[in-house]
C-alpha cells in the first residue's frame, strides 16, 4: 500500500522527534515521537470538529514551530489541505492567497486577533474561519481558539484517513514570469521524495538537523521536516533563522546536517566557527545556485562535504544531488537524478546528446499531475512521455552529472549570442572584493539586449567599475564583459532568501540614475 504522511511517521518511538530551543520567554521543548503522533491526532479531531473534511483548504500564517507543525501535519492527516503562508505578508498579499485556494480556516499566531492583524483582516474578508493556533505550557498540548467560524456550516466531520491520492499541500510558485500558479501536491508526490531525500543522505535515526528554511516553502517543509521525521531522525525548530544563535543551537543539540540556500551558507561564513567544531555529517544547498567560491570555502570552513541539489516545487521538492563521499561530488553542477528520471531536451521534446544544452526535464512520482484551475499553463508544462519542463536550461556531463546554465527565459540573447547569466555570477564571485553578484539582460538598441550586473562588495573592500570590467575581460570572451555594474548595498531577495534576477534587475534599473557606472 502507499504510503500517505500519516503511515509514514512512526508514532511508537519515545526517541525525540522535535527539538524547539529554549528562548527568554519559554523553556526548551524536547518532543517525542509518541507525543508528536498524539498531539497531531487531538488537533485534527479538533478540526474535524470545526467542519474540515476532505479537500477543505488550512492556511496557516505562524512562524517555524512546534504549532505548525502539529497544524500542518493533522490537515494533511484529516484530508484537508494545508496552505501555508509566509506570516511576514501584508494584507494584500493575505487577501490573494486567501482568495485563490479558497481558505477555509486560517490559523494564526496568538494575539494576532485582538491585534487585527493582516491575515485576520484578509481572512475576515472572504469569510474564512480565524483561529489561533499556539502551544501552551500551561495546558500541555496545541490550542486551536476559534475566533470566528465564517463559511464553516458543514457541522462536525468525521476523523478520516487520508487516501494517497488526496492532495495534501498546496503552495505557490515564485511568480518570477507570470501570475503565481497553484502547485497541488498529493501525499503521494510528499511520501516519494521523502523517500528520495531518505535515500540520497542515508538519513537515519542517528541523525539531527537544523531547521533553518521556512516552512511556507517546500524547501523546509520536504527536507528540514517531512524527510528527517520519514527516516526517524529529529529536528531542531527555531523560529527563524539567525546567525548569532544558530551555532549554539547546532552544537547543544548535537544536529549533524542542515539544509539552506546559498544565501545562508554565506551568512554563515561570516560568522566566528565553533572551536572545537561541530562534527557535521554533510551539509546540503538548494533552491538557488551554488556558486564554486562558496562551496569551496564552505568545505574548508565546516570540515564536511557541501552537496548541492536541485529542486522545485512541483517535484515536491528534490530532483537532483550531488552524493555523499566517495562519490563525487561536483562544484557547479547539481548532481543526478534521485528517484527521478532527467532528460535534456529540445524544443520539440526530443533527448539532446550528452554534453548539448537544452531544457532540463523530469519525470517521477513526486512530481504534480498539473496546476489547480490553470489549463493553459498545463498545456506548455509536459513534453511528450509525461516529463515536466522545468524551465531550466543545462546539459549533462560525462558522468550523467546536470549542470544548469540558466532559466530559459533568464537567459541573454546578446545579438544572437546566448550567454548564460549563471557562468558570469560564477566568476564575479571569484573577484576577492565581491561578496555577491548577479547578472541580467538590458535593453540595448544595438544587441536587443546587453548584460548588466548587480554587484555587493565584501565590507571595507573597494572596486571600480572599470577594474571589474578588465578582470573580468581576463576570464571571459569579449562579448560576456557587461556593459553596466551596478553597486548596491544589498541584494534583493525573497522571504526565503532566493535572488531572483527579475527582481535585481528590476530594482537596479530602476535605480539607474543613482547607480555608480
Amino acid at each position: 500500500m502507499a504510503l500517505t504522511l500519516r503511515s509514514a511517521i512512526n508514532g511508537a518511538s519515545a526517541s525525540t522527534a522535535v527539538i524547539v530551543p529554549a528562548t527568554a520567554s519559554s523553556p526548551a521543548l524536547d518532543i517525542s515521537y509518541l507525543d508528536l503522533v498524539s498531539e497531531v491526532s487531538r488537533y485534527q479531531a479538533k478540526l474535524a470538529a470545526l467542519g474540515i473534511g476532505r479537500g477543505a483548504p488550512v492556511s496557516i500564517a505562524t512562524v517555524n514551530s512546534y504549532e505548525f507543525i502539529v497544524a500542518f501535519l493533522a490537515a494533511a492527516w484529516q484530508r484537508g489541505i494545508a496552505a501555508p503562508l509566509n506570516p511576514a505578508y501584508k494584507q494584500d498579499e493575505f487577501e490573494f492567497y486567501i482568495e485563490d485556494v479558497k481558505s477555509a480556516i486560517v490559523l494564526v499566531p496568538r494575539g494576532a486577533y485582538a491585534a487585527d492583524a493582516p491575515a485576520v483582516r484578509a481572512a475576515r474578508k472572504f469569510n474564512a474561519a480565524i483561529a489561533e493556533s499556539y502551544w501552551s505550557a500551561e495546558r500541555g498540548e496545541v490550542v486551536l481558539d476559534v475566533k470566528e467560524s465564517g463559511k464553516l456550516n458543514s457541522g462536525p466531520q468525521p476523523t478520516l484517513w487520508p487516501k494517497p491520492h488526496d492532495v495534501a499541500l498546496v503552495l505557490h510558485t515564485s511568480g518570477t514570469t507570470s501570475r503565481p500558479k497553484v502547485v497541488p501536491l498529493t501525499h503521494r508526490n510528499l511520501t516519494v521524495t521523502m523517500k528520495n531525500i531518505q535515500d540520497t543522505y542515508k538519513l537515519t535515526a542517528a541523525d539531527r538537523t537544523m531547521l533553518v528554511m521556512p516552512l511556507f516553502h517546500v524547501h523546509g517543509l520536504l527536507c528540514g521536516l517531512l524527510a528527517p521525521l520519514f527516516s526517524g531522525g529529529s529536528l531542531i525548530v527555531p523560529a527563524k533563522f539567525s546567525a548569532t544563535e544558530f551555532w549554539r543551537d547546532f552544537t547543544e543539540h548535537k544536529a549533524n546536517w542542515y539544509t539552506a540556500v546559498p544565501t545562508i551558507h554565506q551568512i554563515l561564513l561570516k560568522h566566528p566557527i565553533p572551536n572545537p567544531r561541530p562534527e557535521i555529517r554533510f551539509i546540503r544547498s538548494c533552491s538557488s545556485p551554488l556558486s564554486p567560491t562558496v562551496f569551496a570555502n564552505l568545505e574548508k570552513a565546516l570540515g564536511a562535504p557541501v552537496l548541492e541539489a536541485y529542486a522545485m516545487t512541483e517535484a515536491a521538492h528534490q530532483m537532483t544531488s550531488n552524493p555523499l563521499p566517495p562519490a563525487k561530488r561536483k562544484p557547479g553542477f547539481v548532481g543526478l537524478g534521485q528517484g527521478v528520471e532527467v532528460r535534456i531536451l529540445n524544443d520539440q521534446g526530443n533527448e539532446l546528446p550528452q554534453g548539448q544544452e537544452g531544457e532540463i526535464c523530469v519525470r517521477g512520482d513526486n512530481v504534480t499531475s498539473g496546476y489547480l484551475n490553470n489549463e493553459a499553463a498545463n498545456a506548455t508544462a509536459y513534453a511528450p512521455g509525461g516529463f515536466f519542463r522545468t524551465g531550466d536550461q543545462g546539459r549533462k556531463d560525462e558522468d550523467g552529472y546536470v549542470q544548469i546554465t540558466g532559466r530559459i527565459k533568464e537567459l541573454i540573447n546578446k545579438g544572437g549570442e546566448k550567454i548564460s547569466p549563471i557562468e558570469l555570477d560564477n566568476v564575479m564571485t571569484r573577484h576577492p572584493s565581491v561578496s555577491e553578484a548577479v547578472s541580467f539582460a538590458i535593453p540595448d538598441d544595438l544587441y536587443g539586449q546587453d548584460i548588466g550586473v548587480a554587484v555587493v562588495l565584501k565590507p571595507g573592500a573597494k572596486l571600480s567599475s572599470e577594474e571589474l570590467r578588465s578582470w573580468m575581460a581576463e576570464k571571459l570572451a569579449k562579448f560576456k564583459v557587461p556593459k553596466k555594474i551596478y553597486f548596491s548595498d544589498i541584494m534583493p531577495k525573497t522571504a526565503t532568501g532566493k535572488i531572483q534576477r527579475r527582481i535585481v534587475a528590476e530594482t537596479m534599473q530602476k535605480q539607474d540614475g543613482k547607480a555608480k557606472l
